[in-house]
């Protein structure tokens, strides 16, 4: 699995988290709501996630522990067991 830089996870969850704020300050505001949209879909596509509340978690999840960390939890959470070949004698 490859994952983004902690740098950029960390700039893309900030710009995330400021236009969640300026959008809630403003709810008529179509671009605020766009830009926040925007942001959202990127922090998306960087955590490999469907929904921005998701890839917003796993960037924080991501940010506070190690890479390997991480992958055992992502690993969990999706019930992924390690990949076993059966002995030859069960073939």
């Amino acid at each position: 699995m490859l994952l983004p830089a902690k740098t950029e996870v960390a700039r893309q969850l900030r710009r995330y988290r400021a236009w969640e704020r300026v959008m809630l300050a403003s709810p008529a505001d179509r671009a605020a709501r766009a830009t926040f949209e925007d942001s959202g879909y990127t922090l998306c596509v960087l955590m490999g996630k469907r929904c921005a509340r998701e890839a917003a978690d796993a960037a924080e999840r991501y940010l506070r522990t190690t890479l390997a960390a991480y992958l055992q939890e992502q690993d969990a959470r999706h019930g992924a067991r390690p990949a076993i070949r059966p002995s030859p004698a069960a073939r």
